[in-house]
C-alpha cells in the first residue's frame, strides 16, 4: 500500500468518525429537546390532566412550574456530567446521560392523570421531571465539547452548531406533533391518551444514539490530554480556582440563549393561543415555519462565527435584541397571522445568530481537561435560573403587570446583560484548542 493510499484511508476513516460523532451528537439533543417541546407545546393539556383547577391560568403556571423546578438539577447535573466527561470520558457521559433521558421522559407517557391518582400523579411528573432535568445537563455540553474537539480547526463554529440545530429540529418534530395531535384528536382524547404519544417515543430514537455512541473513541482532544498527564484532583475544583472569570463570562453569555430559546422557541405557541387568542392550530403552525428558517439560520450563523469570530457574531445578537425585542412583540399584539409568522422569523433569526456561535464560543473558553465541566456548570446555571423558568416568569410577568408585552422586556434585559458578558471576554475561534 503506497503512502499516498494510506493517507486517503485514513482521511475516509476520520470523515466517517466525524459523520458518526455529528449523528451521535445529533440524535441524543434532538431527543432531549422533543421531550421538552413536547411538555412546552402541550402545556395546556398536561395542566388539564395534572393540574385541574376552576383557574386555567393557575394550572397552566403549576404545569410551567414543574417545568421550571426541573431546570433547578442541572447545575447539579452539569458539576457531576462535567466531572465525569472531563474524568473518564466525553463518549461515556454522553452514553449514560442519553440513557437516563429516554428512561424518564418513557416513564412520563405511562402515569396516571389527577383524576385516577390525586396528589400522587403531579409529584411522580415532577420527580421524573427532576431526573430529565438531571440528564439533560450532560448532554448540550458534551455534545458541544465532543464536536468541536473532533472538528477542523477553521471549522468548529459550524461543526458545533450541529447542536443548537439538532434541539430546534427536536422542538420542529414537537411542534409538528402538537399541531397534529391538536387538530386530529378532540380535547377528550388529546387529555386521555393523546398526550401521551409524543413521550413514548423517546425510548427507541434514544436507543439508537446511544448505540451510536458506544460505537465511537473518545475525542483526540481528550485522549491526548489524557496521555500527556494523569488528571489532578476534581476537574470541578479546578475550574473555579483557576478559570473562575471565564466561568463568569461564560454564564453571562448564555442568559440570552437561557431566555430566548425558551420564550421564542417552546413558549411561544402558548403565548400565542393564551395571551394573544391565537387558535391552537395557527399558533403551532407559525412556530413550526419558525423553527423551519431558525434551523437554516443556525449553520448560516456557525459559519459567519468561523469566518468574522464569535465575539462579533454574539455582540450583534444581543444588540440586535437590545433594539427590536419590545417593538417585535408589539407587533405580535396589533398584527395578523402573516405578519405574527414574519416576526416570529425575524425573532429567530436574531436568536440563531447567538444560538449558532454560543456552543463553539462555551467550549473554545476551557481548555480540554475543564472543557466539559465549564460548558455544563455555566449553561446549566444559567438555564436552570432563567431558562426553565422562563416560560413560568414570562406568564406571571403578564398576570401581574397587565401588558402582553412584557416577556419583551423580560428578553431585552438578558440581552443587556449577555452583551456585557461577550464583550468582557476574548475571541476564542482563532486558538488552538488548549
Amino acid at each position: 500500500m503506497t503512502q499516498q493510499t494510506q493517507q486517503t484511508q485514513q482521511t475516509q476513516e476520520v470523515r466517517q468518525t466525524r459523520r458518526k460523532v455529528i449523528a451521535a451528537s445529533f440524535i441524543g439533543n434532538f431527543v432531549e429537546w422533543f421531550d421538552y417541546a413536547a411538555y412546552g407545546y402541550l402545556a395546556v393539556t398536561i395542566a388539564a390532566v395534572f393540574f385541574p383547577s376552576d383557574d386555567p391560568q393557575a394550572g397552566l403556571l403549576m404545569a410551567f412550574g414543574v417545568f421550571a423546578i426541573s431546570f433547578m438539577v442541572r447545575p447539579i447535573g452539569g458539576f457531576i456530567w462535567g466531572h465525569l466527561g472531563d474524568k473518564i470520558g466525553r463518549r461515556e457521559a454522553l452514553s449514560y446521560s442519553i440513557l437516563l433521558m429516554t428512561g424518564a421522559t418513557f416513564c412520563i407517557a405511562l402515569l396516571p392523570g389527577y383524576a385516577v391518582i390525586g396528589i400522587g400523579a403531579p409529584l411522580l411528573l415532577l420527580v421524573l421531571r427532576l431526573v430529565q432535568g438531571f440528564s439533560a445537563a450532560g448532554e448540550y455540553a458534551g455534545a458541544s465539547a465532543f464536536l468541536v474537539e473532533y472538528a477542523p480547526a477553521n471549522r468548529r463554529g459550524l461543526y458545533a452548531a450541529v447542536v443548537p440545530a439538532s434541539t430546534a429540529t427536536g422542538l420542529l418534530a414537537g411542534s409538528l406533533m402538537a399541531a397534529g395531535l391538536t387538530s386530529l384528536l378532540s380535547a377528550e382524547s388529546l387529555e386521555s391518551w393523546g398526550w401521551r404519544l409524543p413521550f413514548l417515543l423517546a425510548a427507541p430514537l434514544g436507543l439508537i444514539g446511544r448505540y451510536i455512541r458506544t460505537k465511537l473513541e473518545d475525542s483526540p482532544a481528550f485522549i491526548e490530554a489524557s496521555a500527556a498527564s494523569a488528571p489532578e484532583g476534581s476537574p470541578v475544583g479546578s475550574l473555579i480556582k483557576n478559570h473562575w472569570r471565564q466561568l463568569l463570562q461564560a454564564s453571562g453569555a448564555v442568559l440570552l440563549n437561557a431566555v430566548g430559546f425558551y420564550v421564542i422557541l417552546s413558549y411561544m405557541p402558548t403565548y400565542l393561543s393564551e395571551e394573544l387568542g391565537l387558535d391552537a392550530t395557527g399558533s403551532y403552525l407559525a412556530t413550526t415555519i419558525a423553527l423551519l428558517t431558525y434551523i437554516g439560520f443556525i449553520f448560516l450563523t456557525g459559519m459567519l462565527s468561523d469566518r468574522f469570530g464569535r465575539k462579533r457574531v454574539l455582540i450583534s445578537a444581543s444588540i440586535l435584541f437590545v433594539l427590536f425585542t419590545v417593538p417585535a412583540f408589539l407587533l405580535l399584539e396589533t398584527g395578523g397571522f402573516l405578519l405574527i409568522i414574519l416576526v416570529q422569523i425575524a425573532l429567530g433569526a436574531m436568536l440563531a445568530l447567538n444560538d449558532g456561535t454560543l456552543p463553539s464560543f462555551l467550549a473554545e473558553m476551557f481548555p480540554t481537561r475543564v472543557r466539559y465541566s465549564g460548558f455544563a456548570v455555566s449553561f446549566n446555571l444559567s438555564n436552570a435560573l432563567f431558562g426553565g423558568t422562563a416560560p413560568f416568569i414570562a406568564t406571571l410577568l403578564i398576570a401581574t403587570s397587565g401588558s402582553v408585552i412584557a416577556p419583551g422586556w423580560y428578553l431585552m434585559a438578558a440581552a443587556v446583560i449577555s452583551l456585557v458578558a461577550v464583550a468582557s471576554s476574548v475571541e476564542t475561534s482563532r486558538k488552538p484548542l488548549g
